[in-house]
């Protein structure tokens, strides 16, 4: 039997997750043992667990339980306890999703033993150096064995920085594979499409009518961590939603609630609490997003998976 480890530690990380946990559980589970180790990365109950229950993942056989920090302790805490049960359980790969602080890790852990990495939504760029996000994924990638990209644009990323499309087996971290697979998000908003319609009951407690809200979210670092930024985006929101009466529904990733006072200004966080259609919430369960994405007129978002359902919803609804 083949035995893999499977790193996640971010809420988007453990949805993705559930695509490929679905398949082995269906399809392989006599043939692949999935170990699945959760770093920690993300660990309070709204950013994790509920998606452990609600998308019916397996609990995790390992917690290291990491936490916050900096990037360099946070990291470092990662590779120990990843590098400890590689060795403990002796996997045959190890499978990473995306450009976390957790995939970075996995690959550094994992590289340093020789063993095969796995990299899923591999060759994505921004092309800015600055985010930390960038430099995991570009690292992850130049360690991995099989990348799996969701986009033809990944694809040719990959190729432009010298990965080989024809490779033939045996491959390795010198002699990589490069796929250009689909997007599992986009697998998961098919699979939970109709199970949201059926548990989820976001729309009625915000009040919110079919395609007369908009479904923003604001995340990343470069945007919560300057004020300038943080204060324009807020600013354009509550715009559109003054002008056109609309809904703006903007559930609050926990960087940017903790710096909303101290990075928005005193005028602008004002105007925003004094507009009964800008709702602020707390992070939204994955079935509630898939809930709000069905039903909302646009989608404005700085996150990767976001932009899935965006054409999730262009294409289905």
């Amino acid at each position: 039997m083949i035995k893999i480890i499977t790193v996640i530690g971010a809420r988007p990380q453990i949805i993705k997750a559930a695509a490929f946990s679905r398949a082995i559980h269906k399809n392989y589970s006599s043939q692949i043992q999935e170990i699945i180790v959760h770093t920690g990365q993300h660990y309070d109950a709204n950013m994790s667990q509920v998606f452990f229950e609600e998308l019916g993942i397996p609990l995790p056989n390992y917690n290291l339980n990491i936490g916050s920090g900096s990037h360099g302790s946070q990291t470092a805490a990662m590779i120990i306890g990843i590098e400890k049960i590689i060795l403990d359980e002796k996997p045959n790969a190890i499978v990473l999703y995306g450009d976390t602080n957790s995939t970075l890790a996995g690959g550094i852990a994992a590289s340093k033993l020789n063993l095969p990495v796995i990299h899923i939504e591999a060759g994505l760029r921004s092309f800015n150096k600055s985010m930390p996000e960038e430099i995991n994924r570009i690292m992850c990638d130049h360690v991995s064995t099989l990348l799996f990209s969701p986009t033809q644009t990944g694809f040719k990323n990959l190729i432009n920085e010298g990965f080989k499309k024809d490779n033939s087996d045996p491959y390795h971290a010198d002699n990589p594979k490069i796929y250009h697979s689909g997007d599992v998000m986009y697998d998961n908003s098919l699979f939970f499409s109709e199970l949201a319609d059926q548990k989820t009951s976001i729309l009625q407690k915000l009040q919110l009518q079919k395609n007369q809200f908009i479904l923003a979210t604001i995340h990343r670092n470069h945007n919560t961590d300057e004020p300038l930024r943080l204060n324009s985006l807020f600013k354009s929101l509550n715009d559109i939603s003054n002008q056109n009466n609309l809904d703006v529904v903007l559930p609050l990733h926990p960087r940017t609630a903790k710096l909303l006072e101290q990075n928005l200004s005193k005028e602008n966080l004002e105007a925003v609490k004094a507009n009964p259609k800008f709702k602020m919430t707390d992070p939204a369960s994955f079935l509630e997003m898939i809930a709000l994405e069905k039903n909302c007129c646009l989608v404005m978002t700085d996150s990767g998976h976001h932009q899935t359902a965006i054409f999730f919803k262009c294409n289905h609804f």
